[in-house]
């Protein structure tokens, strides 16, 4: 018994170097120990219902359209095709490259979020550079699936009009029109608002095939497998699709497991719903396609996610247009989300957004801690000093909880030199030392799970407001004293990790001292081998655990010598 809180300790070490070296495997694209392929079970094909998959149009098309949920293939090349043309247009808070080629955004600058790596540069989040390739995309396709309307490889022709969001206006458009394809013109329009990250995007359907037609509308991200540039190996945050509806709820999905699924395995994701969206999620931004408009009405849809090229992969849907009468026009609202991960702005554009910010396992107890650090933030005006006074809070919330385990860590402490004495002179009789170390116990009114299990009952919480600190946009950016310009960057000076490994010996001097030498020695290594760690997290997680730990201290202190126990062994 008198072991125990120290080989619990030895768990929760041992436990964690796993996690934080599975965390590492993934982040570098090797298959985690705790997600082993699963078996092929006979089961639905993931395709969308109804066999919603283009028809091919080409040979070449024919290898696209036997992939579920599959979005119409280049059309052969022809002489006369026109050439596409890439235009740019300015709000004040982005840079959106529009590609003439089925009007597609293909680039996203974000003017007010500087790149943490060159802090010279603002985010790119859509690009078809040599480093990423990540894109929104729309088109047509006949009610069977397949080409023979406009869709994403047609060459659209740019309406004239305003690229850059003038000084006094609150909106700008930009108007694509496509050429007849099958007798059908699509117009895409995007409006472009100041202030706002949400791109609407309207597709008018000109139907002048002299018959009534029911095309179907698909919207999609396509984007490669790489994680944004600058992740840390030292924590793992998702990157890859996500598909949300009321019915199956928020659904990440691995750019792995898409890569190894095929036809005959179940679906990774819901394939159908009457509500619901699409995403792309990466550290602090995200990309979706929003269809409801925010309307609530319930519209069926088909969902679907593959691997376009070797490294890309897309997520997407199909949506009906609804009947286009011969000569009339018939339009389409959606609106599309690329930027930041704000918890509160995402959550107000439509159900379950908030989602793609990433909490893990402890989402209940994540969301209610991020809205009591926003409010911190806006007594205190500054997102470091609203860290120190959430930690500040926690730690009186546990007061009594804490006061407790440091009283029980205080009292084995002084009776530590019995307990060794002990141990030595009944080393060869193991059954004989048990029951006089209970003895001992009783008579001096100790429990050795004491000092544990408070402790234990809180790591929830603390676990919960590292996911806070780790997921929030809010710190990019987010100076909070002196040197520390960004939170949630690397220390540049390596301060707040040397006084975290500092306080962490400290800890570990107040503690008692096993009777076990080997264990003593390990005691002083543990904070040593986690502080290592604390080098490469951002300055706000470190800041979070020094707060914490300068407060344990200091309650700790008081409690050992009010017990009389300080500097003992």
């Amino acid at each position: 018994m008198t072991d125990f809180r120290r080989t619990l300790l030895w768990v929760v070490f041992s436990m964690s170097l796993v996690l934080i070296w599975d965390a590492w495997q993934r982040h570098n694209g090797h298959p985690s120990m705790f997600s082993p392929a699963p078996a092929k079970p006979a089961a639905a094909a993931s395709a969308a219902p109804g066999g919603a998959v283009p028809s091919p149009a080409t040979p070449a098309v024919a290898a696209a359209a036997a992939t579920p949920g599959a979005t119409p293939a280049a059309p052969a090349a022809a002489a006369s095709a026109p050439v596409a043309k890439q235009v740019t247009v300015s709000t004040d808070l982005v840079k959106a490259t529009l590609d003439s080629k089925g009007g597609s955004l293909v680039r996203l600058e974000l003017l007010k979020q500087a790149d943490q790596n060159d802090r010279s540069k603002n985010v790119v989040l859509f690009d078809q550079s040599a480093k990423r390739l990540y894109k929104a995309e729309t088109g047509l396709v006949p009610p069977a699936g397949g080409a023979g309307l406009p869709n994403h490889h047609t060459v659209m022709d740019l309406v004239p009009g305003d690229l850059e969001l003038k000084e006094g206006s609150n909106e700008l458009q930009v108007r694509f029109e496509s050429p007849e394809v099958g007798g059908v013109k699509l117009a895409k329009i995007y409006t472009f608002k100041r202030g706002d990250y949400v791109i609407g995007v309207r597709h008018e359907v000109i139907n002048n095939s002299g018959a009534a037609l029911s095309p179907r509308l698909y919207l999609q991200l396509v984007r490669d497998g790489n994680p944004p540039e600058g992740e840390s190996s030292f924590y793992f945050t998702f990157t890859g699709p996500a598909v949300y509806t009321d019915a199956s709820k928020f659904q990440k999905v691995e750019f792995k497991k898409i890569e190894k699924h095929q036809a005959g395995d179940s679906p990774l994701h819901a394939t159908t719903g009457e509500n619901g969206w699409v995403a792309m999620v990466q550290h602090y931004f995200a990309a979706a396609w929003l269809p409801d408009n925010g309307s609530g009405a319930k519209l069926p849809r088909e969902f679907y996610s593959g691997k376009v090229d070797t490294n890309t992969y897309s997520v997407g849907m199909f949506l009906p247009v609804g009947e286009v009468g011969a000569g009339s026009t018939k339009a389409f609202d959606a609106q599309l989300y690329a930027g930041p991960q704000e918890e509160n702005k995402l959550a107000a554009l439509a159900p379950g957004l908030e989602l793609v910010k990433d909490y893990g396992w402890f989402t209940i107890l994540a969301k209610p801690l991020f809205w009591l650090l926003t409010q911190l933030h806006g007594l205190l005006g500054n997102w470091g000093w609203a860290i120190v006074a959430l930690v500040v809070l926690l730690k009186i919330a546990f007061f009594w909880l804490n006061a407790s385990a440091y009283r029980s860590m205080a009292k084995m402490k002084a009776i530590n030199p019995k307990v060794m004495e002990l141990r030595e002179r009944l080393k060869d009789k193991p059954q004989q030392m048990q029951q006089e170390m209970m003895r001992i116990y009783r008579e001096e009114k100790v429990n050795p799970l004491g000092g544990c299990l408070p402790i234990v009952a809180q790591m929830p919480f603390f676990i919960a407001l590292y996911w806070v600190l780790l997921s929030s946009v809010e710190m990019r950016n987010a100076p909070w004293i002196g040197w520390i310009h960004d939170l949630s960057a690397i220390d540049p000076f390596y301060i707040l990790p040397a006084l975290m490994t500092g306080t962490s010996l400290l800890q570990t001097w107040l503690n008692p001292t096993p009777p076990d030498p080997v264990q003593a020695k390990m005691m002083w290594i543990m904070p040593l081998m986690f502080s290592v760690m604390f080098f490469f997290f951002p300055a706000g997680l470190v800041l979070y655990w020094l707060t914490n730990n300068i407060l344990s201290i200091a309650q700790q202190y008081l409690i050992n010598k009010q017990l009389g126990v300080l500097g003992k062994g």
